[in-house]
């Protein structure tokens, strides 16, 4: 199967399989985990299910700026691309 066939029928989901190369991202997830276990145990149940939606606004829009951020970056490798070509010298 093609990379267009794969997107077509939606087989490519890059935002589900990318991981942060860099170093803090495993510890800061482990201080978000510690963070939310501590909140948990500490907030009557109302509050962190307030808690939790917040977080799930803050996931969303993050999800949005990715999605914004990952078109951003096709377009701009596509006029990479169209620029190499138009300019190459035969």
């Amino acid at each position: 199967m093609s990379i267009l066939e794969d997107l077509y029928y939606g087989n490519l989901r890059p935002n589900e399989s990318m991981k942060s190369c860099d170093p803090r991202a495993k510890e800061i997830n482990k201080k978000l985990s510690d963070a939310m276990q501590i909140y948990q145990t500490s907030l009557s149940k109302d509050d962190f299910e307030q808690l939790e939606e917040m977080l799930d606004w803050v996931g969303e829009l993050n999800s949005m700026h990715t999605a914004a951020a990952f078109v951003e970056g096709y377009r701009i490798g596509a006029l990479m691309m169209i620029d190499v070509i138009k300019h190459k010298d035969f």
